[in-house]
């Protein structure tokens, strides 16, 4: 896969991942980014320093979300982010992005995402 680039100013979302227990950092996507919808392996930099991180690239259907949007969950970071410059670079495409039944099916989903991307490194 091709290496993708998506980089901004951190947005305010719904804070829907820091309820789920993973937060995210919100990036709004250029219409010409090619990437497809999804899950992904991602590396994050934000003031200088890169962290591994996985993200989502979509709508969030599960949510009701409409606009396409990055969403990443960085790996050991402390600190806030919005307003900051960060730049995230998809690294692989891990699955789908889908619909889920419920709230839950979608945290243990999350989970199993983190745990298999901890397990590329």
């Amino acid at each position: 896969m091709e290496r993708i680039l998506i980089e901004g100013v951190v947005e305010h979302g719904r804070r829907l991942g820091r309820e789920l227990g993973f937060p995210t950092a919100n990036l709004a996507v250029p219409e010409d980014v090619a990437a497809a919808d999804g899950v992904y392996h991602s590396r994050a930099e934000v003031g200088g320093k890169v962290y591994d991180a996985m993200s989502n690239l979509g709508r969030n259907p599960s949510v009701g979300g409409v606009e396409r949007r990055l969403e990443t969950h960085i790996f050991d970071f402390r600190g806030e982010l919005y307003g900051r410059w960060l730049r995230v670079e998809l690294l692989e495409k891990i699955r789908d992005e889908r619909r889920f039944a419920s709230v839950e099916e979608l945290r243990g989903q999350i989970a199993r995402d983190k745990e298999y991307i901890l397990g590329l490194k």
